[in-house]
């Protein structure tokens, strides 16, 4: 490949320094990108020539400003502004070129008073750069392009002044760098594009690194023109690098595209280009965020067949996917083998793991892991203290929730809008709607803005507390603010409305969404058809399940549950039954709760064989019983006196870490009692007690007359307080002392 040819012209060869006639000066990145063989060569420099007038004027400014001392310079050219022209400035520049500090002095004294042509501006780029000033050039070039609000033709004739003044006031093709990478950053995008393929015309291919500058700004407002001029520029001559693979990939990835990502890593890995840990974790990434995990994992060993070592980004991708899966446990395996491989986990996995475990309810291990965090001398921030403040509201502890507030100021950690929503939501779900507005009074004191979802929160409270006229003013107040409602809030104001038996007008509502450019979803037809079971209207539960699904929404298996249940309560087994088995032909998996619903209808038919047959049918389906299935089963089998299965199913409750809940107690003792079995039932009735649990008159009066009769009056005046303290019963004194 041919080095460029310098042709410097006669009369400004004088002025330039031996040290800068050295090519290797001027081209110090890359002289691969020239083909001068096969390319048009770049215009001579012709400036326009001085009179003798002109010549001797120059000559007494150019003398001037090279033997002045410490003298400012305005000072010392004030005796020629009145006569000084734009083309003295090119002019005397020729003659000063070889200081760089006088030549920039210069040209500030220049510019200040608006005596300078575009030409000059580029040639004084030109000498930034061969003094080794690219960021001085890149400034000036800066100002001429975004400084001023140019047009395209403006565009067009700086251009070609650069081009014009490039082969003897440069030339380093570093210039058109920077005039490309401005032209960027100005967001003249067609304008860069054409700027490269102008310099292709002279045998310069711009740098991959500015080109890579290019990717990047148009990755960020969509793959589609990334792509295209990666393709373009690739058909002209440009190599593209690794880096530049990595930014098209992340691109598609960003857009979920990630079967294309990959693609391009294969296939940029076959062209000679190694992806790197960047590539392949862009593409983890990717599979992960679009529910991909095998495939995740299965990249994951194929960088390690490679030699790369996953990064903290890979684990983080992997945990974050496996927490929103509610797979809390295997996402701290992850985080293990993490740092078994020697990778310091930093605050955002351990904030992911928090987070996870406050959301599937399981706060000793979320602050077990915030202990393990501060050990590791990392700091919970703001986001850690608010996913604990979260797990603590969901679990009903306000209090320790508050505490963790608190304590988040006095570490000095800023309280954000979310951070206060969360605790306002914690109160309103909790019931305590004084502090809830309390909270929202303090947020405001505090500068902070409450946002729609505060005002959701602060709505959601007050309708679930029957108070929906409130919660109407609330609204119109958020309106008032320039807040609109959103899908959530009409959502909550819905179930309100529901709540109080205004099925009409939550009708009405939905109507409202529509109208207001909202449609409803699946939680808002939920609500709907929940209040319509509730109310026996099965006709119009049903109808408007149809609608839902003619709509084409998803129910969810909550809408499921809701129809089951519904069907029901309302005595409509066979019709609970065909649902059963449509939502099973549909591959939508029922849970316990659906099961719930029918074992329980089963139960109070006193049909176990069939309750049971269905109990059976569930675990062979590999839905787990839940607590709740277990208290149906054990009432239903103990008011038909079927103890030995109520008692078996005692136990394996047990076994399985769920309590009897309060009625069920009653059930298991009451059936032992009627079979004779007191010792178990005492057993049982002790156990109760012990757990705080609440048993019913029938159940006081017989250990009361149990104890008599055996001669206990210890306990017997013992159970009679407890059962006055209870207000269960106020006759059993009296009904004692007469015995």
């Amino acid at each position: 490949m041919k080095k460029p040819h310098l042709c410097l012209s006669t009369h400004l060869l004088e002025f330039l320094p031996s040290s800068l006639i050295n090519p290797r000066l001027f081209f110090p990145y890359r002289l691969h990108s020239y083909e001068c063989s096969a390319s048009r060569p770049f215009p001579d420099y012709s400036p326009k020539k001085p009179t003798i007038r002109d010549s001797d004027f120059v000559h007494q400014i150019s003398t001037l400003i090279k033997q002045r001392r410490l003298e400012p310079l305005p000072r010392v050219l004030k005796p020629f502004e009145l006569h000084f022209k734009p083309d003295h400035f090119i002019w005397v520049l020729a003659k000063i070129r070889n200081d760089f500090r006088l030549v920039l002095d210069f040209f500030d004294w220049a510019r200040a008073r608006k005596k300078l042509l575009l030409e000059a501006q580029c040639i004084v780029a030109h000498i930034s750069i061969a003094y080794k000033h690219p960021e001085t050039a890149h400034s000036l070039i800066r100002d001429l392009l975004m400084g001023r609000n140019l047009d395209k033709f403006s565009v067009r004739h700086f251009i070609e002044q650069v081009i014009y003044t490039y082969k003897d006031w440069g030339p380093d093709p570093l210039i058109y760098d920077i005039v490309f990478q401005v032209l960027i950053r100005a967001r003249m995008v067609d304008e860069a594009r054409n700027f490269f393929h102008r310099m292709l015309n002279y045998g310069v291919i711009i740098d991959v690194h500015s080109c890579n500058f290019l990717l990047t700004h148009l990755s960020s407002s969509g793959i589609g023109n990334a792509l295209k001029v990666f393709s373009e520029f690739s058909e002209s001559g440009l190599c593209w690098n690794t880096t530049s693979y990595n930014i098209i990939i992340h691109g598609l990835c960003i857009v979920d595209r990630v079967k294309e990502a990959h693609t391009m890593l294969v296939e940029m890995e076959s062209k000679g280009y190694p992806p790197d840990v960047i590539t392949c974790s862009t593409v983890i990434d990717g599979y992960c965020r679009v529910g991909e995990l095998q495939t995740a994992l299965d990249l994951v060993e194929e960088m390690s067949v490679k030699g790369l070592n996953p990064n903290a980004f890979v684990y983080n991708s992997i945990i974050v996917f496996l927490c929103k899966k509610n797979k809390v446990v295997d996402a701290e395996k992850v985080l293990r083998q993490m740092i078994s491989n020697k990778i310091g986990p930093d605050n955002v996995v351990y904030t992911t793991l928090i987070d996870g475990f406050c959301k599937i309810g399981n706060l000793p291990d979320a602050f077990r892991l915030m202990d393990e965090m501060k050990s590791l001398g990392l700091f919970p921030d703001t986001i850690t203290y608010t996913a604990l403040i979260g797990g603590l509201c969901q679990s009903g502890k306000i209090d320790e929730a508050v505490r963790i507030f608190q304590e988040m100021g006095l570490k000095g950690l800023a309280v954000d809008e979310i951070a206060y929503t969360t605790l306002i939501d914690g109160y309103c779900k909790n019931g305590q709607l004084n502090e809830a507005f309390a909270l929202h009074n303090q947020m405001v004191r505090m500068g902070l803005t409450p946002n729609i979802v505060t005002y959701t929160a602060l709505s959601d409270g007050l309708c679930k507390h029957g108070e929906v006229e409130t919660a109407n003013e609330l609204l119109h107040e958020m309106c008032g603010k320039g807040l609109e409602l959103n899908i959530c809030t009409y959502n909550s104001l819905i179930n309100g409305l529901c709540k109080t038996g205004n099925i009409e007008q939550a009708v009405g509502l939905m109507k409202d969404m529509v109208v207001a450019g909202l449609h409803p979803d699946a939680i808002s037809y939920t609500t709907m058809i929940d209040a319509y079971c509730k109310a026996g209207k099965m006709g119009l539960a049903q109808e408007l399940f149809r609608e839902m699904l003619d709509k084409g929404l998803k129910p969810t298996i909550v809408t499921f549950n809701v129809l089951m249940n519904g069907f029901c309560i309302s005595g409509m087994l066979e019709d609970s039954k065909k649902l059963l088995k449509w939502m099973v032909e549909k591959g939508i998996s029922p849970n316990a709760t659906t099961y719930n619903s029918l074992l329980k209808q089963h139960c109070i038919r006193k049909d176990m064989r069939s309750a049971m047959e269905l109990y059976r049918g569930m675990c062979s389906h590999g839905v787990l019983p839940n607590s709740d299935t277990y208290n149906i089963l054990i009432k239903g089998h103990s008011k038909a006196r079927n103890m030995k299965e109520a008692c078996y199913l005692n136990s394996e409750m047990i076994e399985k870490g769920f309590k009897l809940s309060g009625s069920s107690y009653n059930a298991l003792i009451k059936g032992l009692s009627k079979r004779k079995k007191m010792t178990e039932a005492k057993k049982l009735f002790d156990k109760m007690r012990a757990e705080g649990s609440v048993a019913d008159k029938e159940i006081y009066d017989n250990f009361i007359d149990l104890n008599y009769s055996e001669g206990n009056m210890e306990s017997v005046l013992e159970l009679c307080d407890e059962a006055i303290e209870k207000r269960l019963i106020n006759k059993i004194g009296n009904e004692i002392l007469k015995k």
